[in-house]
């Protein structure tokens, strides 16, 4: 088994591990509920890259761990920190890396999703390719309470989900989304009662698929994210517009408000 594991650190982490059965698993945990720092995306940039490259390969799981959230999306602390334009669409590019790289990859990706998420969240989840989830992964879009909206992250939201859920889930920053919604709505494709019913399908589900043709996977996967290619230009063009409307005196405060009660 291959395991690489990119910050081992009380802040968090990212794993890479490679079973010899063609199954790989994508891991990464925060403290904070399991939200995802610059550092953590860019980990998952690399996990996703090097799986790719693996030959050994069929199917991607991923996950995360130690937190009964999924994901809280990204980093307050270091969206508090924003003071120019560059710095912004820097920040903001932080999911629009990691949904592309797992746009590239060649390899099945499988969500496993045990509990909410958010924002930048929800875009990673939409952006695998088959998601399933416990009743308990409610979904909500939080960015527009804050001063911007889910403009990196909305390519992939509204790829699954269409264009009037997405306005749904915009437009309505403080509401959560049931998991029977999400599953009504395409983002996942089955919904479980218990985290244990959830592992014993995707083991199931992904042993199915580990036993089929690499290349033919590989074409399949190319067909589902047709029409996305231009998505390299298009989420920087949106970080760009998060980062300009993150620099405003609305976001600011609302930040600051968020953080106090935290």
């Amino acid at each position: 088994m291959q395991d690489t594991t990119t910050d081992i650190t009380q802040q968090g982490y990212v794993r890479f591990e490679n079973a010899s059965d063609g199954i790989a698993t994508i891991s990464f945990f925060h403290p904070n509920h399991n939200s995802l720092p610059s550092r953590l995306l860019q980990g998952l940039v690399d996990a996703f890259e090097a799986a790719g490259k693996d030959n050994t390969v069929k199917v991607i799981v991923l996950q995360s761990t130690e937190h009964r959230t999924f994901c809280a999306g990204a980093s307050f602390d270091e969206l508090v920190e924003i003071n120019d334009l560059e710095t912004g669409k820097r920040f903001f590019s932080g999911f629009g890396n990691v949904i592309n790289a797992m746009r590239r990859c060649p390899k099945v990706i499988v969500g496993r999703v045990q509990g909410k998420a958010v924002g930048g969240g929800v875009g990673l989840l939409a952006a695998t390719d088959i998601c399933m989830a416990t009743q308990y992964a409610s979904v909500r879009l939080s960015e527009l309470a804050v001063g911007f909206g889910p403009f990196v992250i909305g390519p992939a939201v509204e790829r699954k989900v269409g264009i009037p859920a997405f306005i749904q889930l915009a437009l309505n920053p403080s509401e959560w989304q049931t998991a029977a919604w999400a599953k009504e709505k395409g983002l996942f494709q089955e919904v479980f009662v218990s985290v244990e019913q959830l592992d014993a399908y995707i083991a199931h589900f992904t042993g199915n698929l580990s036993g089929y043709s690499s290349e033919a996977l590989s074409e399949l996967k190319k067909t589902f994210w047709r029409g996305t290619e231009n998505w390299e230009t298009l989420l920087a063009e949106r970080a760009a517009i998060s980062g300009r409307l993150a620099l405003s005196e609305f976001t600011k405060k609302a930040i600051e408000a968020f953080k106090s009660k935290s």
